[in-house]
C-alpha cells in the first residue's frame, strides 16, 4: 500500500473505508438522524466543548468560508494573524466577501507573537474578530493558541481559528481556551476521506452570527443548527463520509484523546529527530515545530522535485513538497491521524538511500 505522506488527505483506517460502501438510507430518517446524533456527540469530546458543533458537506476550506460569512459583516475590521499559506487563505475569504482585513504577517516558518496581536489589537480598537491558524500546514508550525486567545481576550474580540490540520490530532481544549469559533476537515486527522468541514460555535459566536449581515445560504449555519435539533442537515450531506466519521470517531475515543496526543508527539520528535540525523535541516522553528507534518529545508543541491519523483516512483511513499515560495525549497512529511511509527522509519529508511540521488549527502 501507498505510504501516504501527505498532510492530508491522509490515509484511512480499512474498518473506515468498510463503511463508504454502506447503502443510501432516507437523510430525513430516523436512522440517519441516531448515525448524526452519534456524529455530534462524538465530535464534541473531540473539539472539547459543550457548544454547538455543526457539519457541512465540502473540504476544510468551505469550513473557513462558514466560519467567516456566519461572523462578519461587509465592512467589519478583521485582524487577519498569517504564518503561512493557509492564513493568507483566511485573509483572501474575509476580502472576498468585503470584511476590511487588517493584515498581521510572521515570517514562514517562525509562529505568531502574542505580544505584536496584542499590540496590534491595540492600535485597532474597532476591530470586530481575529482570524488565526492553529497549524500551518504549508511550513510545519503551530502557533501557540492558547497564548493568543488571552491575548484576543482580554480586548473582548471574536477568535475565529482553522483548526483544520490540528484538531484530533493536537490538542485544542475548545471551551478552555474560549475559542469561538474552530473549523477542522475531514480528511486530516480524522481518518477519513474529504467531503466534511466541521465547526464549533461558542455563544459569543452565536451572538455574532444573529447580527452579521455577510451573504450565505448552502453554509448558513443557524440553518444548520436548526436541523441538527430534528437529527438532519439542511441540505443533502455527504452521507457516506458521515458514515466513515462515525466509525472513525468510535476508534478515535477507543484510543483515548490523551493516547492520540501523545503518539502525535512520539512520532513527531521520531521524524524531526530522523532528519536531522540524515544531516538535513528543519524548516519551522523547533520550539513551534508541528506535530502533523515536519517540513524540511532543501539544502546543499537537493532537488526536492527529484527526490519527491524518485520516492513516489520507486518506492511508493508520497511527500508534500512546498507550496507556493516555498516550493523547491522544502519538503513536508505528513504524520497525522492514521499514521504509525513503522510509516515514519519507512519514509527515513527510503531517504537515506533517495537523498543522495535527488543531491544531497547523507550524513554517515
Amino acid at each position: 500500500m501507498t505510504n501516504l505522506r501527505i498532510p492530508g488527505p491522509t490515509p484511512c483506517p480499512e474498518d473506515v473505508l468498510k463503511e463508504m460502501s454502506r447503502q443510501m438510507i432516507n437523510h430525513r430518517g430516523p436512522e440517519f438522524a441516531q448515525v448524526l446524533n452519534n456524529v455530534t456527540a462524538g465530535l464534541k469530546q473531540v473539539f472539547q466543548t459543550s457548544g454547538n458543533v455543526l457539519l457541512v458537506s465540502s473540504s476544510g476550506t468551505g469550513g473557513m468560508e462558514a466560519a467567516v460569512v456566519n461572523m462578519l459583516s461587509p465592512g467589519d475590521k478583521v485582524l487577519s494573524v498569517s504564518i503561512g499559506g493557509f492564513g493568507d487563505r483566511f485573509a483572501t475569504i474575509a476580502k472576498t466577501y468585503g470584511a476590511d482585513v487588517i493584515p498581521l504577517s510572521f515570517e514562514w516558518g517562525t509562529a505568531a507573537d502574542p505580544d505584536a496581536i496584542r499590540k496590534a489589537l491595540n492600535d485597532n480598537p474597532s476591530v470586530k474578530a481575529v482570524l488565526v491558524t492553529h497549524n500551518e500546514t504549508s511550513t510545519g508550525v503551530t502557533n501557540d493558541l492558547e497564548s493568543i486567545s488571552k491575548v484576543v481576550k482580554e480586548f473582548d474580540k471574536l477568535i475565529i481559528v482553522d483548526a483544520v490540520s490540528s484538531m484530533s490530532s493536537i490538542n485544542l481544549p475548545v471551551d478552555k481556551w474560549g475559542c469561538d469559533v474552530v473549523v477542522s476537515g475531514s480528511q486530516k486527522g480524522w481518518m477519513v476521506p474529504p467531503g466534511v468541514a466541521m465547526l464549533s460555535v461558542s455563544e459569543k459566536g452565536w451572538a455574532a452570527n444573529a447580527e452579521a449581515k455577510m451573504p450565505r445560504f448552502y453554509f448558513d449555519i443557524a440553518k444548520a443548527k436548526n436541523s441538527i435539533e430534528k437529527g438532519q442537515t439542511p441540505w443533502t450531506p455527504a452521507m457516506s463520509v458521515i458514515f466513515a466519521l462515525e466509525k472513525a470517531l468510535q476508534l478515535m475515543l477507543d484510543e483515548g484523546l490523551e493516547n492520540i496526543f501523545t503518539r502525535h508527539i512520539r512520532i513527531a520528535d521520531m521524524t524531526r529527530k530522523g532528519i536531522k540525523e540524515l544531516g538535513l535541516e528543519l524548516f519551522a522553528d523547533e520550539k513551534f515545530a508541528s506535530n502533523t507534518v515536519t517540513s524540511v529545508r532543501a539544502s546543499e543541491g537537493l532537488d526536492v522535485k527529484q527526490l519527491n519523483k524518485i520516492m513516489r516512483e520507486k518506492h511508493d511513499i508520497v511527500l508534500g513538497g512546498g507550496q507556493l515560495h516555498l516550493a523547491g525549497k522544502i519538503f513536508r512529511i505528513g504524520h497525522l491521524g492514521y499514521v504509525s511509527e513503522k510509516d515514519i522509519e519507512e519514509v527515513l529508511e527510503k531517504l537515506r538511500i533517495v537523498l543522495p540521488q535527488a543531491g544531497f549527502e547523507v550524513k554517515s
